[in-house]
Order: structure tokens, then C-alpha cells, then sequence
């Protein structure tokens, strides 16, 4: 089943509440929260008060992104927030393991991430206890960037090593998912399509997602 999960980092904060409203009208899914700390990735963007905020709102669950240093640190305050789940990037993690079991033990769904320049065999020591995998398909930091197109052979890996090994990890695709890349991502295994600019960018919301939703579903009965 393909899920859309609209990233807040393009939406207007000033008009948040109604906007996660307007995408969850439109078929969302999840709300994706971009969270970076000036240190992993350079820019800021929002933290657990934000996320609280969100809960209040929306009864989606809220997808925490972290691209953050230090995230076990952290972890608990998202919990605490009203985060249902939380993915972390290999990149940033010394101890993934103890990372991802952290996110469990706060009764939270774990995603690990990886970045365009992380092959996916980085992941086989922890892909049998993450509920799913984050394919970063732009370099993270800043939203509305250009597809990069050698994630599609990572997705497909995903999804082939999820069928070797018995395992039921979705897979999740972030980075320049628009109406003119979505249906290869699709193709290639993707089931949760983050997409922000997309989204929100300009236009309607509601409409926005809508229109995506379509395009995925007709590239998912291409695949069958």
C-alpha cells in the first residue's frame, strides 16, 4: 500500500495547523517532520515543541525525521511530544543498534536513513529490527531539491533484501518526489512517499496530494 507523507518543511508555519489539515483531506497518510541541527546537516529547522504542537492537531501519526547529532539524547523528548515514529541516519549513529532499540523502548515505530552517498549494505546488521528504511534521495539539509536518480537502484536492493530475508520493513523515499519521478520510485519498491515542495509548494495542498496519490497509484498497477 502506498502512503503519502507530506514534509512540514515546505509548508507555511504560519498556517500549519490548516495545512496539515488540508493534506490529510487530500489522502496523507503520515506527517513527515524534518528536524535538523545545524551540525549533521546545515540548516535548523524544528524540534519536539513543534511536534507537540502537531499532535494537538492532527490525529496522523507524525514521522519524525532526525538528522541530528546525538539523537539518543533526544529521543525521549520526541517520544514525550507525541512522535509515532522516528528514523535516525547511519551516518550520524556510533551505536545504530542501541539507537534503534532506544526509539523501541520509548514504544516508537525506528526508521534508519541513509544518505545518497550510503550504499544500502551498511544496513544489513540492523535491517531485522527496523519497522522501515529511509532512502534519502537528495542530500538532506534544504527542501525542494533535484531528484537524484541513483536512489531508484537502492529502493530496488531494499526491496530485494526485504524479500530474501523474510523481513517486512516498508520503505520509505525522500528528496525531489514530484508528479515527474514518483512513478519510478514506485516501480522500484517505494511504499511511503515523503514529498514537500510537491505538496505544498504552491497550489492547493489538498489537490496537491491528491493528484500524487493518483500518479502513484497508477504506477503501483503498472508494477503488477
Amino acid at each position: 500500500m502506498i502512503e503519502l507523507a507530506p514534509s512540514i518543511l515546505s509548508a507555511d508555519f504560519a498556517r500549519l495547523a490548516e495545512q496539515v489539515e488540508s493534506v490529510a483531506a487530500g489522502g496523507a497518510a503520515v506527517i513527515h517532520c524534518d528536524v535538523m541541527d545545524g551540525h549533521f546537516v546545515p540548516n535548523l529547522t524544528i524540534g519536539p515543541p513543534v511536534v507537540k504542537s502537531l499532535r494537538k492537531v492532527t490525529g496522523l501519526p507524525l514521522d519524525c525525521h532526525l538528522m541530528i547529532e546525538n539523537a539518543d539524547e533526544f529521543i525521549p523528548a520526541f517520544a514525550e511530544a507525541g512522535a509515532d515514529w522516528v528514523s535516525v541516519h547511519q551516518e550520524a549513529c556510533v551505536h545504530l543498534n542501541r539507537t534503534l532499540q532506544h526509539i523501541r523502548d520509548h514504544q516508537m515505530q525506528a526508521g534508519v536513513v541513509i544518505n545518497p552517498a550510503t550504499p544500502v549494505e551498511t544496513l544489513t546488521e540492523v535491517l531485522d529490527m527496523v519497522d522501515y528504511v529511509l532512502v534519502m534521495s537528495v542530500n538532506p539539509g534544504f527542501g525542494a531539491q533535484k531528484f537524484l536518480p541513483g536512489s531508484v537502484h537502492k529502493i530496488r536492493r531494499l526491496a530485494e533484501l526485504r524479500r530474501q530475508r523474510g523481513l517486512s520493513y516498508r520503505i520509505e523515499v525522500d528528496g525531489g518526489v514530484a508528479l515527474d519521478t514518483v512513478a519510478e520510485v514506485v516501480r522500484a519498491g517505494a511504499e511511503i512517499l515523503v514529498a514537500g515542495n510537491a505538496v505544498f509548494g504552491k497550489g492547493d495542498p489538498k489537490q496537491n496530494a491528491e493528484t500524487l496519490l493518483k500518479a502513484a497509484a497508477e504506477a503501483t498497477l503498472e508494477k503488477v
